[in-house]
């Protein structure tokens, strides 16, 4: 079984980061395409008073993962989700689902369902730059996100974090704060669809 090729995010996600790639997106009944940039990393240590981010918990499931293809409940909403192939960037297209949708799909997943528990927290607070390009200047984009995955029942105490950006180059260019541990980016042993199939690596790299 070939292992997903990038983080494991949906457009329901609070971020604004997003490339679509669909001209008539912005219609109502159209479901645009988006190119999904972002960085991925093991937690070294948890940011101090992590309760005080907003949170809410995820639960998903895997209909298949070569291509991928996801439904996840997000809180009070459901989405399915279709991830091109890619490491760095790739193409991913998101549709609405009923509960009763969701839940149907859900019982035809295969492998784990995954639980975790989402910290959406503001990149600024943690006093992060980027690396300085030619000019001396920052490249990092104002506005950015880390989102925080505490995950829950056989994937325990695996935790990931992971940064959305608007372009490869910001991507590139992101230095992270000092509690982010390993880059696993490239490494699909820790992408959300391979954990489903798999569970956590036998041997987790130190951060």
């Amino acid at each position: 079984m070939s292992y997903e090729h990038n983080a494991d995010t949906t457009a329901a996600d609070p971020k604004s980061t997003r490339q679509s790639t669909d001209p008539a997106a912005g219609t109502s009944d159209s479901s645009p395409s988006t190119i999904e940039i972002e960085r991925k990393f093991l937690v070294s240590r948890l940011p101090e008073n992590i309760e005080d981010y907003p949170h809410k918990t995820y639960t998903q499931g895997y209909l298949c993962t070569h291509p991928v293809v996801r439904v996840r409940q997000e809180g009070d909403s459901f989405v399915l989700t279709y991830k091109g192939r890619g490491f760095l960037a790739r193409e991913e297209h998101n549709l609405p689902l009923t509960g009763e949708a969701f839940h149907h799909l859900l019982a035809k997943a295969d492998g784990r369902i995954i639980q975790k528990e989402r910290y959406f927290i503001p990149l600024d607070s943690q006093q992060n730059t980027a690396a300085p390009n030619s000019t001396g200047s920052s490249q990092a984009p104002d506005g950015l996100t880390i989102e925080l995955d505490r995950f829950q029942g056989s994937l325990a105490p695996l935790i990931l974090a992971e940064v959305e950006f608007p372009s490869e180059e910001a991507a590139r260019a992101f230095t992270p704060p000092d509690w982010f541990g390993q880059d696993v980016t490239f490494d699909g042993h820790y992408h959300n669809s391979t954990l489903s199939q798999y569970g956590l690596p036998s041997s987790p790299q130190p951060g």
